[in-house]
């Protein structure tokens, strides 16, 4: 097909599994085209008209790019500090062999897809060679030009954008200020590194400096304001000095970790989601937050206001886009529950698309926002945010409420009610397989897939754990799927005196 067939698409078209980019700046490279995919599926072929500012990318599946579709439609994309617009072609495939320049796309596909699955091989002949990252799903960052100081939480925050932030470690090295970060997958690594290097975080200041790292994993000892590991909210906070083991020191070379410069200024926090911020503007991924912008504060040289908490370490989330006619305060707690202790509950009176949910404590809050931001619930894409409030206030005494506030904090169905409890390790980001546990001995697995089944869910796969069949998975038709399953038959009772447990699956059928 000649690149002359490929006509603009001017009506909106039905759902198909090639997508129309327009307004595409002419110096984006093809990785970084593929990069909008690659959160959403496998992207199976790419075609760029760079004269006309456009690009068409194929994915794997039609689900895959409706999922794309949907979430661009809510937060859109940037790509080079520049809005890209994506919408369905009315091509169902791209037939690109005979055309000019497709040797480089092919080994720009190749080389992102073989990272995403985890198995780069040093044969692929990428010609773009930023194509070619490392294995690792660490990245090592430096901020120089650091004017002001930057947190974990900052960190955290913009990094998010880009997958799960499983852990992060910050340490002062050479008067520079420096993080090991580690993500769940080395693809997110591998986007963040391509679309961050070299960014300022604020304006014309803490520009950031990305490699990837030796290292594959790193070890946290203590959650504090140093290091975090964010899979395991039951770590002590240490004194303030985390200590790394001798092997990953000699694997920088840092003489322990060395508390961050600026001392007095913990309790600084950028303030999110100004339009009108220049600083740091980035290509949406699920995860988003708004840019980041300095504090009038900070500009007057008072790096804290007294008296107020930073948002980092605010425990209240703003959950907004919610669907009105749908959401319930007990539906939030059992969905948000997954992540942490949820003690209160409010659907907003006058705004019922919005809902503040307060957690356990800000680490808490923290999770629920990285996994949950983006995610779609009863058919819409919910935003995720840290609320500026520190609580949840209940309704007064005689007070109108319809039932939308709702306190938690006594429930028997916290999960993180015990120290050391093993669910926290058992944290994952919502997917399509659920792990269901606490089964009775006599229920067979065709009642498991009954229940599901006659809730509405469509069922593609189930299997008992063979150790130990008080466990099993299943497989739904997807992740939004699972999500509704899970704030639906979490406890539900099984009879003798069985409540069945569900959490997400970091495991496939």
């Amino acid at each position: 097909m000649s690149s002359k067939t490929y006509k603009r698409d001017r009506s909106p078209c039905g759902p198909s599994r090639v997508l129309h980019v327009r307004k595409v700046p002419i110096e984006v490279s093809e990785a970084e085209v593929i990069s909008l995919g690659i959160p959403f599926g496998k992207v199976t072929n790419l075609l760029m008209l760079k004269g006309k500012n456009q690009a068409f990318i194929e994915m794997a599946s039609e689900e895959a790019a409706i999922t794309m579709v949907n979430y661009y439609t809510t937060a859109t994309p940037h790509v080079r500090n520049q809005p890209v617009y994506i919408q369905y072609s009315n091509h169902r495939e791209l037939k690109t062999d005979n055309l000019p320049n497709q040797g480089r796309t092919q080994a720009a596909l190749q080389a992102v897809n073989a990272v995403h699955s985890g198995n780069m091989t040093h044969s692929a002949s990428a010609s773009d060679s930023s194509m070619m990252p490392g294995q690792s799903p660490v990245l090592r960052i430096i901020v120089e030009n650091l004017f002001y100081p930057v947190s974990l939480e900052v960190l955290h925050q913009i990094f998010s954008k880009f997958g799960t932030v499983l852990k992060i470690i910050t340490f002062t090295k050479n008067n520079q200020f420096q993080a090991l970060l580690q993500y769940a997958d080395p693809m997110n690594a591998h986007h963040a590194k391509v679309t961050l290097d070299g960014q300022n975080i604020y304006n014309a200041c803490c520009t950031l400096r990305i490699e990837f790292s030796k290292l594959t994993s790193l070890n946290v000892k203590y959650n504090n304001d140093k290091s975090r590991d964010f899979t395991r909210l039951d770590l002590p906070s240490g004194d303030g000095q985390p200590t790394l083991d001798p092997g990953m020191t000699a694997a920088f070379g840092a003489p322990g970790i060395i508390s961050s410069p600026y001392a007095g200024a913990a309790g600084f926090a950028p303030a999110v989601g100004f339009p009108q911020a220049a600083g740091l503007s980035m290509q949406a991924m699920p995860g988003a937050l708004g840019p980041l912008t300095i504090p009038t504060s900070a500009v007057a040289g008072r790096m804290a206001i007294h008296g107020m908490a930073p948002t980092a370490l605010h425990s209240v989330l703003l959950v907004s886009n919610l669907n009105p006619d749908s959401i319930s305060p007990h539906g939030l707690f059992i969905l948000f529950g997954v992540y942490g202790d949820v003690q209160r509950v409010k659907i907003l009176f006058n705004k019922k698309e919005n809902a503040l949910v307060q957690m356990a404590d800000a680490t808490q809050a923290q999770l629920a926002m990285s996994h949950l931001n983006g995610q779609r619930l009863h058919g819409r894409v919910i935003r995720v945010t840290i609320s500026k409030h520190q609580t949840v206030q209940l309704p007064r005494e005689g007070q109108e409420d319809q039932g939308l506030t709702k306190d938690f904090s006594g429930s028997p169905l916290h999960r993180f009610k015990k120290p050391g409890s093993k669910n926290f390790q058992n944290i994952f980001p919502p997917s399509a397989t659920l792990h269901l546990s606490n089964i009775p001995p006599s229920i067979a697995d065709d009642m498991l897939k009954d229940l599901f089944s006659s809730a509405g869910y469509k069922v593609k796969a189930f299997k008992f754990f063979q150790k130990d069949r008080k466990m099993a998975l299943i497989q739904l038709g997807s992740v939004e799927e699972a999500i509704q399953a899970l704030i639906d038959l979490h406890n539900h009772d099984l009879g003798e005196n069985h409540h069945l447990r569900v959490s997400f699956s970091k495991s496939t059928i």
